[in-house]
């Protein structure tokens, strides 16, 4: 994803959320849209810090350096600790349903966020498959939103999967967007957040592509956030798409 991730329970520039809060760190890449991962980025670094969750390798060929996957038990009070309601991105540097994170411990997640109903989960995950198959073992209560990464048509069958799961929200990242999505089935989808791909080795994303899938949102009924055009330089892209800004979300439960 493009944007900065954080390291875990601390306040966060992502525009779509608040805080992020990382129990497990570490991944490795299933498809194109992982190729700029800005988390195997910044565990890469993390680890030349000496910052101690992040010295586990991962495969050299799929994740390198800093980004092998961890389990942090420690991180499971951290929600706890949070008096007002966040909204919390979960893993921002992981994937909750990665085939290294054991079910019991995704379990031991899924325990915390219900007891801090005040907060707001949103759960990204690009294994839809495992989580898919996981779903019906888990106790899932109203206050986590499950997404999956969509860059473009050829992973398109994590929605199926994602429309399976019995979350109050489910969701789309379409970043970095990499292809139309003209053709995506929104049934059973809330939201869907869009974004171009930053840094020096940024992809483009064509003003067609967002255009499609802002408007086949519209057609659906379906909550829009743009996040960025993203390119090359810091300074370029901006969030203005026809005009205005798209800063579209579901209904929080109170």
């Amino acid at each position: 994803m493009s944007g900065r991730c954080g390291v875990g329970g601390s306040r966060t520039t992502i525009e779509w959320t608040e805080t992020t809060w990382n129990p497990t760190t570490g991944c490795d890449r299933v498809s194109a849209g992982c190729d700029n991962c800005y988390a195997m980025a910044l565990a890469r670094r993390l680890k030349a810090m000496g910052q101690p969750r992040y010295q586990r390798d991962g495969d050299p060929r799929t994740s390198g350096p800093g980004f092998g996957v961890s389990l942090h038990l420690d991180a499971l009070a951290d929600p706890f600790s949070w008096k007002k309601p966040r909204l919390v991105f979960v893993n921002s540097m992981s994937d909750l349903f990665h085939a290294q994170v054991p079910i019991s411990f995704v379990r031991d997640v899924f325990k915390v966020m219900k007891e801090t109903p005040r907060h707001t989960y949103q759960i990204l995950t690009k294994r839809t498959v495992r989580l898919r198959r996981m779903a019906e073992k888990l106790d899932w209560p109203e206050n986590v939103w499950m997404g999956t990464s969509v860059e473009s048509m050829e992973v398109a069958s994590r929605v199926e999967d994602l429309r399976s799961v019995p979350a109050a929200v489910r969701f789309l990242s379409c970043e970095p967007l990499l292809g139309s999505l003209a053709e995506i089935d929104l049934g059973g989808i809330d939201w869907v957040i869009v974004g171009g791909e930053s840094g020096h080795s940024a992809r483009e994303m064509r003003q067609e592509w967002v255009g499609e899938i802002r408007d086949k949102c519209i057609s659906s009924d379906v909550k829009f956030f743009f996040k960025q055009w993203g390119g090359r330089r810091p300074t370029s892209g901006g969030r203005m798409l026809d005009g205005r800004t798209w800063d579209q979300m579901p209904v929080i439960a109170k």
